[in-house]
């Protein structure tokens, strides 16, 4: 009886046992120590906001990055080959042999018929748009609904379901592509420009082993 009444004592009087943790019915832990709140799925991290653009639609000029990769150079090649352009981009987003040819024969192709058929370049922009989705799913860039709804709130309804957001945006980068397809291009080649180096110059340094000269024992003269 002694003992009970010790051992419900030293439970009384532990400031870890009385300590009282708050409560809150929104939030929540993974096993992997990550919040999750109202519309998260458990086991998964809460998503982190997007970050918006490096630079605007129609920013053409700015920063000098390496490799004499200037805005302005940007600027040059999408307005004069946008096909250039375009299979630079998909190059430094793909970083797979071969990818720069993949993207640019078939873009001119398409370029070539919408100009000579349709008087405009009407075709590429349904082939080229899905890099500019691409891009956003990479670096967890905000889209065009978001940024409106950023600047005007005026897009939140939207938003609030991922897949009608992603379905808006989608349809957004292939507006964007078509109503201002030079200005699309130019935005995405400083916004990989920024992020990705070129494949080409992305070669490591190799160690070179240079073997030793030979060597012959000499005997010491008397």
């Amino acid at each position: 009886m002694a003992d009970e009444k010790q051992h419900r004592h030293e439970e009384e009087s532990s400031p870890l046992l009385n300590e009282t943790k708050p409560f809150s019915p929104h939030l929540g832990w993974t096993a992997d120590g990550f919040p999750t709140g109202p519309g998260s799925v458990i086991g998964q991290p809460m998503p982190t906001a997007r970050a918006p653009w490096s630079s605007s639609l129609c920013s053409c000029l700015g920063q000098t990055d390496h490799f004499c990769s200037s805005d302005l150079e940007v600027c040059l090649v999408g307005s004069v080959a946008p096909c250039v352009l375009y299979g630079g981009n998909a190059e430094r987003l793909g970083s797979v042999p071969g990818t720069f040819v993949n993207h640019c024969l078939p873009y001119s192709g398409l370029y070539l018929i919408g100009n000579s058929c349709f008087g405009w370049n009407c075709l590429a922009p349904w082939f080229s748009y899905p890099s500019r989705t691409a891009i956003r799913h990479k670096f967890n860039l905000e889209g065009s609904c978001e940024a409106l709804d950023r600047s005007c709130g005026c897009c939140g309804s939207f938003l609030k379901d991922d897949a009608q957001r992603e379905q808006c945006e989608s349809a957004c980068d292939l507006a964007t592509h078509v109503f201002c397809h030079t200005c699309a291009l130019c935005q995405e080649g400083r916004e990989l420009r920024r992020r990705l180096p070129h494949p080409g110059f992305n070669a490591q340094p190799v160690l070179v082993m240079i073997p030793p000269t030979e060597q012959t024992m000499g005997r010491g003269g008397a």
